[in-house]
């Protein structure tokens, strides 16, 4: 979802796309003790994305002054598992 061929993709309709998969990850994982399972699937969704974001363009992607990447894909609307 987040390969090259998706750098024309606008951020919104990605992060749409990439929550609607998390959905259905989180009602596969959710039984028994899905705490770990979910922390890793969250690291790696969010390591993805930043390195996506970062590569959409020849200018570097810059979050706002005092945000940090978790909180700027939160803002996007990606969700948390």
């Amino acid at each position: 979802m987040t390969n090259k061929k998706q750098g024309f993709k606008p951020v919104p309709l990605l992060t749409a796309e990439l929550n609607r998969h998390l959905e259905g990850w989180a009602n596969y994982y959710s039984y028994g003790y899905p705490r770990k399972a979910f922390r890793e699937i969250n690291h790696y969704v969010r390591e993805r994305m930043v390195r996506h974001l970062k590569r959409r363009s020849q200018r570097a992607y810059k979050v706002s002054e005092g945000k940090s990447y978790y909180k700027h894909l939160e803002d996007l609307g990606l969700i948390y598992l």
